[in-house]
């Protein structure tokens, strides 16, 4: 057995190495970050438990970002958190809030950017028993690797009849006279600048194509607009074919574009506004989706509606290079149901379960969702569950928990 209270650790082949007691950084998060935690991570470590008994355990550390660090601190985003979650490569986190006014625009944005997350990885499937506005609900299985870094995270405005706007300008029509006459109105408009690169693309489709590979999945879909942004999302388009063909020795289908990689993975692309049809009509021909910041905001939450809501959606930061990552809730911080025990922590937990498969410990994820979808199925929910299921049995945030606990078992395989 290790030692207690060890560090995770990236090994020169760029794989993981997870003691049996990580000590693993949380942030507890503002408005109903409180009652998530309080109700989730006794449910964490019984998975854990169930599978591992006393041979490994999580050793948590609270660091302190959002309300709770400017309280105490002064500051949003304390330099402590941004370095410990660098040190110790893996950490979760709840909702924060977005400070008012000067200093960070977003909390969640400035930690991704901060560890140099670059992918943004949200999971969507069904779980039995949710009540959904589509009929085929079932038939939902996607992965969607998110750009965290670059588009619009990285974007560069200037507000309408500011000086920096009116200065862009004179610089456009004189430099780019024909592109500046395109604009309409010059003089009230406010002027956005989006970057994405070559490296930013790569290092997404790659570890979208590997994790696809790694997990059988059947295609990754690059989602995009090139068909109007051309040298910003066309690129992105072309730089993920160019990539699948150099480092996955990825060859031409017969169908359009399409790649495919010699162990039958599919490499494909999909108009944004198009693909938000298709995952409504046809769901089972996407499965991994490699996509842009600003799509992939739109792909998530619109995927998340068709299984139930971003409620009990998942999601995670990473960096593959690195090994660093941060799993989340990925719904906001409700604060009218701040300490009213009534708010669902299935996000939470999802994302939890993804964090323990990070970590190779797969078995602990397993016994986690397992429970929950158990939970879930037998009708035993939070409210915002309950008003939808019939007969459902309504229970507080503590009490859910408490419920997915009773049904943990590592041989329970129903």
């Amino acid at each position: 057995m290790n030692n207690k209270d060890e560090k995770i650790t990236m090994l020169p082949q760029g794989k993981l190495r997870v003691p049996n007691f990580p000590e693993i950084p949380h942030i507890i998060g503002d408005g109903c970050g409180p009652d998530i935690w309080e109700a989730s991570f006794p449910v964490i470590d019984a998975a854990v438990e169930s599978v591992y008994g006393a041979e490994r355990k999580i050793v948590w550390r609270e660091l302190l970002a959002g309300q709770k660090a400017y309280d105490t601190l002064g500051t949003w985003l304390p330099e402590e958190t941004i370095t410990t979650i660098r040190e110790c490569l893996v950490g979760i986190k709840g909702p924060l809030t977005t400070p008012v006014g000067g200093g960070i625009r977003s909390l969640n944005v400035a930690l991704r950017q901060g560890l140099d997350l670059y992918c943004c990885v949200r999971p969507v499937r069904y779980f039995d028993g949710i009540v959904s506005p589509v009929k085929h609900p079932e038939k939902v299985d996607m992965v969607i690797f998110r750009e965290n870094t670059e588009d619009i995270y990285a974007g560069i405005e200037f507000s309408a009849e500011s000086k920096e706007a009116q200065s862009f300008y004179t610089w456009l029509q004189e430099e780019y006279p024909d592109r500046a006459a395109k604009i309409r109105f010059p003089y009230t408009s406010g002027f956005g600048i989006k970057p994405v690169s070559r490296e930013g693309t790569e290092r997404l489709v790659r570890a979208a194509i590997l994790y696809a590979q790694r997990t059988n999945r059947p295609s990754v879909t690059l989602v995009h607009k090139g068909n109007i942004m051309k040298f910003t999302e066309g690129a992105f388009r072309d730089w993920g074919y160019e990539l699948a063909k150099r480092e996955f020795n990825a060859q031409p289908t017969g169908n359009g574009s399409w790649l495919r990689l010699p162990c039958g993975l599919i490499i494909k692309d999909c108009i944004c506004d198009a693909f938000l049809q298709e995952v409504l009509l046809h769901p089972t021909d996407h499965s991994v989706i490699a996509t842009l910041n600003l799509n992939g905001d739109y792909c998530s939450d619109a995927l998340a509606a068709q299984v139930g809501g971003i409620g009990i959606s998942p999601g995670a930061n990473i960096n593959y290079a690195t090994g660093h990552a941060v799993f989340e809730a990925t719904h906001g911080t409700a604060p009218a149901l701040a300490g009213k025990d009534v708010v669902n922590p299935s996000s939470f937990l999802l994302s939890a379960a993804m964090m323990l498969r990070y970590i190779g410990w797969e078995q602990a994820a397993d016994a986690l969702e397992k429970a929950l979808a158990k939970t879930i199925g037998l009708g035993q929910v939070t409210a915002d569950l309950a008003g939808q299921l019939p007969a459902a049995t309504t229970l507080g945030t503590r009490a859910f928990g408490r419920a997915i606990i009773s049904h943990l078992s590592a041989r329970d395989d129903s």
